[in-house]
């Protein structure tokens, strides 16, 4: 039996995307944040449409996730630059 690649399994549950923006390192790690609450919301609405979670715990773990990206937005400046 095939051993199967941790590669292709990492890949498949955590899916990355490429950026396509303007580059700059702090429009990169955001793009990386974004891809993981992206992530993990699929996760929490998954659970929650499973009935693994309550529909109060999905919104609470939902708006921490919010919460953390807002706070990783303002740390970085982005959509701080008008001349953009």
């Amino acid at each position: 039996m095939l051993q199967p690649n941790y590669e292709d399994k990492n890949s498949f549950l955590y899916p990355r995307d490429r950026y396509h923006g303007k580059f700059q390192p702090n429009n990169l790690v955001f793009n990386a944040n974004l891809q993981e609450f992206s992530q993990k919301i699929s996760y929490i609405t998954s659970l929650e449409t499973g009935g693994k979670l309550s529909p109060e715990e999905a919104f609470t773990k939902i708006a921490a996730l919010w919460k953390q990206l807002e706070d990783s937005k303002n740390k970085l400046g982005i959509g701080n630059d008008l001349s953009a």
